[in-house]
This record gives C-alpha cells, structure tokens and sequence, in this order.
C-alpha cells in the first residue's frame, strides 16, 4: 500500500508544494514546528533514509540544502534546523525547520494550527526565494 508520501508524489492527495525535480519533492508540513517547516522526499518509495543508495542519499541532501537557503531567507531564522526522524511515516523524508533555538526543533512540542492561506503564502514565499537563488 502506497504511503502518504507517495500518493502526495501522484497527485492523489494535495500538498503545498515548494520544489520539485524528477526524483524529490519539497513540501509545507501541515503540521508544522514553526511557520516554513518543509519535508523533503525522494520521490521513490524507501522506508528508511539510509536504504537509499548512495547517488540518491547525496542528491537528497544537495536538494535541501538549496531548499533550506529558501527557507532561511522566505523565514527569518538564526538557523534551518535538520531532523530525520522516520517512525511517523514509512517513507524517508527530512525535516527542514526555522529555528532560533534548540528546543524550536523538539517534535513533542504542539503543532502549529496553520490554515489553506496561511500555508499557501508560505509555500509562496519559499518558491519566491527559490527563484531568485535559481537565477
């Protein structure tokens, strides 16, 4: 059975994309740490990050590099914090957050209550900042 991941991949489920190529995608978290948090997916199903092999490990990582500049300049921020966690959805996927302090990356906290506008300016702004590091 496909993951939330891949079906977001398909088109079957929406998602506030911010970039994409012909093997990863970035999106908004719903569910976010703080405003501008982003996953980062390798487009092929692989349960753990680690599994990938070794050209896509790498690639995955220049992709959010570039992404998280996007991010630092869309979302003022001292840092982008990184986390791969893996347990919540079968699908490797690395976090990219805004954070100004150790504790804005810790995931037990509460989640932010974003709304459609809210999350499509803030996929906007990312795309924005992407363009202009793109040039």
């Amino acid at each position: 059975m496909p993951t939330i991941f891949s079906r977001i991949v398909s088109g079957e489920i929406p998602a506030y994309k911010v970039a994409e190529t012909n093997d990863f995608l970035a999106f908004l978290d719903i569910n976010p740490l703080a405003e501008g948090h982003v996953l980062v997916i390798p487009k092929e199903e692989v349960d753990y990050i680690f599994d990938m092999t070794d050209a896509a490990y790498m690639e995955i990582w220049m992709f959010a590099k570039i992404v998280a500049a996007a991010i630092k300049n869309a979302f003022p921020c001292e840092k982008v914090g990184v986390a791969v966690v893996g347990l919540e959805v079968a699908h490797a996927h690395i976090h990219l957050v805004p954070i100004n302090q150790v504790n804005d990356l810790n995931f037990s906290k509460e989640k932010l209550k974003l709304n459609d506008d809210q999350l499509a300016d803030h996929a906007e702004r990312i795309r924005q900042e992407l363009a202009k590091l793109t040039r």
